[in-house]
């Protein structure tokens, strides 16, 4: 098959590490494939001559606006592909379009977000030849919501892409440089600091947190949030208690030295984050939206929290920091549910075997 991946950039987001993810995988599996993005490049770098896909970007220099895809529609018409695959909210919004120049593709929208679509992303939806949700709740929300046909939905969720050794031994030395040590529970959060991201309302929790109770609570991403989270930090007196460690373009190490992952977005489909957490044996406690609760199992490997209930979620996240031996039996639960629901071999194939059902003849 001849597939052509739709990102708008290569931003450090989990839905462009997918992106690079199944370019890759698909092109590996023997398929012709092309990724165009609208700005050039972006925070995650390619692997230049030894990626096996081709990679175009639409924008010759970066303006800056993630919407602007000067020649999508015909760069898309020369590839000539059997099926395009739009990621992200921008490509999503153009996928109608695309659609309409190729009406003999199969064109796929993707359901990966937690927030309210913009009117040419439902459009898209409805013209598209079929919609990949990462969710359960996602499908149940484009259904009920939206309005789109439950048998034009396939659910597919993100595969682990840090399939690394889960079992490999506790990261001290990190631990150290950050000023934790043996007895405090380090409280771990990876994501871009964005509004809709919520790592406000994890420092405003954790400062309710009793005082002499020994934790730290490190914060890794970068953006425009960030600035005020370190004012919110300095203003509730937590001094060294959270740590603002930047973007990690590895944080297998994170995994390895911390204790509990804490999620309060306001904007997941499904988390990677909570997904890579899990794998490496920590236990979760999350705010219930869309399909964040598909990450993990409640009550046997983390704490699903209704939304903004931010006593319960100090209460859940005050009772593991006190109880290891919980903590050890999410732990190992958590270990189990990622390895039988996200393995990345299981996750591409679904994808393939869809797109052999689209392009038939």
């Amino acid at each position: 098959m001849k597939i052509l991946i739709v990102q708008d950039y290569l931003r450090s987001g989990g839905t462009e590490r997918q992106s690079i993810f199944m370019a890759t995988a698909f092109a590996r599996a023997g398929h012709e494939i092309t990724l165009f993005t609208f700005r050039p490049r972006g925070e995650l770098t390619l692997d230049g001559e030894q990626q096996p896909f081709a990679f175009r970007s639409l924008q010759p220099f970066d303006t800056g606006l993630d919407w602007f895809a000067p020649g999508l529609l015909r760069a898309a018409d020369a590839s000539a592909p059997d099926l395009v695959l739009c990621m992200g909210r921008m490509a999503n919004c153009y996928a109608s379009f695309i659609q309409g120049r190729l009406p003999r593709a199969a064109i796929i929208c993707t359901m990966r977000t937690g927030k309210l679509l913009p009117w040419l992303f439902v459009h898209s939806l409805r013209r598209c030849r079929h919609v990949v949700a990462n969710s359960h709740v996602a499908k149940r929300v484009l259904a009920d919501v939206y309005d789109i046909p439950a048998h034009k939905i396939t659910v597919i969720h993100n595969p682990v892409l840090r399939f690394t050794d889960d079992t490999a031994p506790r990261n001290h030395s990190l631990r150290r440089y950050y000023g934790a040590n043996q007895s405090t529970v380090v409280l771990l959060n990876v994501a871009m600091f964005r509004r809709e991201k919520n790592q406000r309302e994890l420092i405003e929790i954790c400062a309710r947190l009793p005082g002499y109770v020994d934790w730290q609570l490190w914060l890794a991403g970068e953006g425009q949030a960030r600035k005020k989270c370190e004012r919110l930090a300095h203003d509730l007196g937590l001094g060294s208690r959270v740590k603002f460690l930047g973007y990690q373009p590895e944080p297998t190490p994170l995994y390895h030295a911390a204790d509990l992952a804490l999620l309060a977005s306001q904007s997941e489909s499904l988390s990677n984050f909570l997904i890579e957490a899990q794998l490496h044996g920590l236990p979760a406690v999350a705010y219930d939206i869309v399909g964040v609760g598909e990450c993990f199992a409640p009550d046997r490997s983390g704490c699903l929290i209704a939304n903004h209930d931010q006593d319960g979620f100090l209460s859940a996240l005050d009772r593991l920091i006190r109880e290891p031996a919980q903590r050890k039996r999410f732990s190992d639960c958590g270990r189990r549910h990622a390895q039988s629901h996200f393995v990345p071999e299981h996750q591409v194939q679904a994808h393939l075997n869809l797109f052999r059902e689209l392009t038939k003849a």
